[in-house]
């Protein structure tokens, strides 16, 4: 990646309070990002008026912030990823709802939402208040069963800079129903392929069950559409690389984002793998179909220590 590319980057780092914003911010600070955490957001557009800065940012915002609302914040993201000339993506951290209860029961530290009231009495406000934003995020990372070594080399795949990693490959699955992803490079519709979802015994499952795998890839299309995707990502990615570009995200589409985009993104994803490139493989509806119970991964700094 050129030095250009590197300094052009903005990530906004935001989740419930215990999943893990604070260790975060720190590993991104120590991959290169200058980093800047509960800035107020009225105080965004001033930050980021000025000159393209010379490093890459991050900045980190949560409910705490003096003059946070759901509103307010979609209305920066909005802003920020229209208005300013350098990649911006939302980063997300998830954590299941009681593995975040045991953290501040543990630490005994009252929950900001809820200072004088039962912890999960402030879990509950403040997923509440972050739903949309979590369904704004380009990155979700959910850390409930991750170690903050485990987070921070998670981050690294994903933030690290080229020059130490090669361009980094990004593969999502989606559902048209909930949209595109946000900063997808390449987009591809699999709802032409036959659909799992009318087998009764496929319905529940995903694409990275192997039946519902060899029940999408015996449509006769699926071999030639696979090959003509490889062939095309073959030709652009060294291409792209070799522009210095440090991320190359392709989606796949279907209905319901179950079964054929995840089969797709899997087989693309793990080819690549296979070819030497370095992907990352997110699959947007199943993520957060598992985690519409609260879930929630890791923990802020003074929620941490007691992890390590």
């Amino acid at each position: 990646m050129s030095g250009d590319t590197i300094a052009h980057q903005l990530v906004l780092v935001t989740g419930p309070s215990g999943a893990g914003r604070s260790s975060a911010i720190r590993a991104l600070e120590d991959i290169g990002f200058e980093a800047i955490d509960n800035l107020p957001l009225t105080l965004l557009p001033r930050l980021l008026s000025g000159p393209a800065p010379d490093k890459p940012m991050a900045l980190g915002i949560d409910t705490r912030n003096r003059d946070f609302s759901t509103a307010a914040l979609i209305e920066a993201i909005d802003r920020m990823g229209e208005g300013i000339p350098v990649p911006m993506q939302v980063l997300y951290l998830d954590c299941d709802a009681g593995v975040l209860l045991r953290r501040f029961s543990e630490t005994r530290r009252p929950h900001p939402l809820a200072p004088a009231e039962d912890p999960g009495t402030g879990i509950a406000r403040e997923f509440d208040l972050l739903g949309p934003i979590k369904a704004r995020a380009d990155i979700l990372l959910d850390t409930t069963e991750m170690t903050p070594h485990q987070l921070r080399a998670e981050l690294g795949r994903w933030f690290a800079p080229l020059s130490a990693q090669g361009l980094v490959v990004s593969v999502h699955s989606f559902s048209y129903k909930r949209g595109l992803p946000r900063g997808l490079d390449m987009v591809l519709d699999c709802r032409f392929l036959r659909n799992p979802y009318w087998q009764a015994d496929l319905r529940a499952l995903d694409g990275r069950d192997g039946r519902v795998a060899e029940y999408i890839s015996a449509d006769e299309r699926f071999q030639p559409f696979q090959a003509q995707v490889m062939d095309m990502v073959g030709l652009l990615l060294p291409a792209y690389e070799a522009e210095g570009k440090a991320y190359f995200s392709i989606g796949f589409g279907c209905t319901g984002g179950q079964h054929r985009s995840v089969a797709m993104a899997q087989n693309i994803g793990n080819s690549l793998a296979e070819g030497g490139w370095q992907v990352s493989i997110r699959h947007r509806e199943i993520e957060r179909g598992a985690n519409t119970d609260g879930g929630l991964t890791m923990m802020d700094e003074s929620l941490e220590r007691g992890m390590d």
